[in-house]
């Protein structure tokens, strides 16, 4: 294989998930094998291991019966069976047999890959549709880096299984910088630093519900005092739809179909309702509920909603994968005539909301995806013009085959943080089927019923993930204007509480959150507090200030002082 981005997803996506594989069955001759896909950066394999699992312990064994492995530079060589062949091979795993039927339904060949050594012999076989690499002796530099818990087909009614997760690279070179990354990723990590600076916490009374501390919703607040002054100036109307809402609701819309293993379920006067996992149905309710004319149009509804998804407990990650968040909803009602600059504008909003926080980001454009409802034609229009408009932004995009919303195609803005990470944050969903299935109109100039075009929209997608991407993109440190305490005061002795306090109130007068360190603690012991905490400018007042009526101030991050006068740190922290 002559292409090298081929040569390194062949070796991580498939090879390095054989070998490793192959190297536990050697140290456990009596397990059933999962699947074994991979992630953008690691390939993995779940176990069932049964009551014995393997740990982190044993990663350094799993290790050495890889390189055991790869020294023996078996070949790997593809074969194809018939369903009678496949069955009686893989007799013995339910698992295998479960894929097989899968395999077989989609009307697909069933393949496996051999390792075979130098007799001819076949030392190990898997399922697998490929490609490999010719032979073990290939793969690059290796490490198994964790493990998880896991479910059969990420159901938690199934089998629990043990997930192991690898990573291969061409060099020892590119391998060491990813471990460094890894490394620099753990420092970063939201729940850690979360933790550490008072904003959030997770408990087992609520597993994968986040509890906000003060601090934690004063970043909140701050986060949604900006959202709300961008969407004033952008022309959206404020809505808040019920939390839960009748079953039925959720089969007009497609939700059950498409969504029931992700929702939560309860009965009220033995009637069935659901937690709403998402916002859509309650906005195009308000929409329903009036008479609309196309002068009316576009309506921009935004709604900060709470939602709730059944995550299972094996994928629970902090912020990042949450059971309940607040999505910055919007659903904007429009002519088929308007849809082009109603695009442009979410655009341009989301350009706006990214450059505030200092983010890089690309957009993909997300096509139909096999569970979906409407007709061929219907994606097919609104895939044009989402192409259309996204081509003539200027922006850098990419087609995202197969991953658009079921009642539509959309546009994912995916946000690159410090270390290099991509995040999907903001999307805007270009729908038609949701108003044909709630009978949504509005009256055309002509008079006539005309049915409007909905587009779906959220900028920081979940506010708390966002939350939780800034704090990783930061380390901890997070913009002034975002950060709980701005200002940290340190007054170096009693003598100098006077000045302290005067200094207080005037900053918090021009709205500045300002935190007075008591001078009982040693200056040093106060300064590294404050850059503990994070703190984004410590101002440092003794004898000298008192005279000059000045301040000296400390960034975080920085060991130059800088003396500054009152009123130019004033003008500092509103900029």
């Amino acid at each position: 294989m002559n292409d090298k981005k081929l040569d390194i997803e062949v070796m991580r996506r498939h090879t390095g998930s054989h070998i490793m594989t192959y190297a536990v069955t050697m140290m456990r001759k009596d397990i059933t094998l999962g699947v074994g896909p991979w992630t953008d950066d690691m390939f993995y394999q779940d176990f069932n291991f049964g009551d014995d699992p393997l740990g982190e312990n044993d990663f350094k064994a799993i290790e050495k019966k890889m390189r055991w492995i790869i020294n023996k530079d078996f070949k790997i060589v593809r074969k194809e069976f018939s369903e009678a062949e496949s069955l009686k091979i893989w007799a013995h795993d339910p698992f295998k047999l479960e894929l097989i039927a899968g395999i077989v339904a989609r009307g697909e060949q069933i393949s496996a890959y051999d390792f075979v050594d130098e007799s001819g012999r076949v030392v190990y076989r898997d399922i697998c549709a490929g490609p490999h690499l010719e032979s073990t002796g290939q793969l690059g530099a290796f490490k198994i880096v964790k493990i998880s818990g896991a479910y059969w087909r990420a159901d938690a009614n199934n089998t629990p299984l043990t997930r192991i997760y690898g990573v291969a690279f061409e060099t020892p070179e590119k391998l060491d910088e990813y471990l460094k990354f890894l490394e620099e990723a753990a420092k970063r990590d939201h729940r850690k630093l979360g933790q550490e600076l008072d904003l959030f916490s997770f408990h087992d009374e609520g597993p994968g519900f986040p509890f906000w501390h003060p601090n934690g919703m004063t970043v909140m607040n701050r986060l949604l005092e900006y959202w709300h002054e961008k969407h004033d100036e952008y022309g959206y109307k404020y809505v808040q739809t019920p939390m839960m809402l009748s079953e039925d609701l959720w089969h007009q819309s497609g939700h059950y179909e498409n969504y029931k293993e992700n929702m939560y379920f309860t009965e009220i006067d033995e009637k069935g309702y659901a937690v709403k996992p998402m916002n859509c149905p309650g906005g195009m309710l308000i929409y329903k509920k009036g008479l609309h004319s196309y002068r009316d149009l576009p309506l921009r509804l935004a709604e900060l909603g709470l939602v709730h998804r059944h995550e299972l407990s094996g994928t629970l990650h902090g912020l990042f994968r949450a059971r309940a968040f607040t999505q910055d909803d919007a659903h904007i009602f429009c002519t088929l005539e308007q849809v082009e600059e109603e695009l442009k504008s979410v655009i341009q909003l989301a350009k706006e909301f990214y450059s505030k926080f200092e983010f890089e980001f690309h957009v993909e454009l997300s096509t139909k995806p096999e569970k979906a409802i409407g007709e061929d034609a219907m994606w097919e229009k609104a895939e044009a013009i989402l192409e259309k408009v996204i081509a003539g932004s200027g922006l850098e995009f990419k087609i995202n085959p197969g991953d658009g919303a079921f009642y539509g195609p959309k546009l994912d803005f995916h946000l690159k943080d410090a270390i290099g990470r991509t995040w999907q944050c903001g999307t805007v969903q270009l729908d038609f089927a949701m108003p044909e299935r709630f009978d949504l109109t509005y009256i055309g100039a002509d008079g006539e019923k005309h049915r409007p075009v909905m587009l779906h929209r959220v900028i920081f997608g979940s506010i708390e993930r966002f939350i939780g991407i800034l704090i990783e993109h930061t380390a901890g440190a997070l913009p002034a204007w975002v950060a709980p305490v701005q200002v940290a005061i340190l007054p170096i002795s009693d003598a100098h509480m006077k000045r302290a306090a005067e200094v207080q109130k005037e900053l918090e007068s021009h709205g500045a959150f300002v935190e007075l360190l008591d001078p009982r603690e040693t200056l040093g012991k106060r300064i590294r507090l404050a850059q503990t905490r994070k703190i984004p400018f410590a101002a440092i007042i003794g004898d000298e200030e008192l005279k000059s009526g000045d301040l000296t101030i400390r960034k975080y991050g920085e060991q130059k002082d800088a003396k500054i006068s009152i009123q130019s740190f004033i003008k500092k922290l509103k900029n």
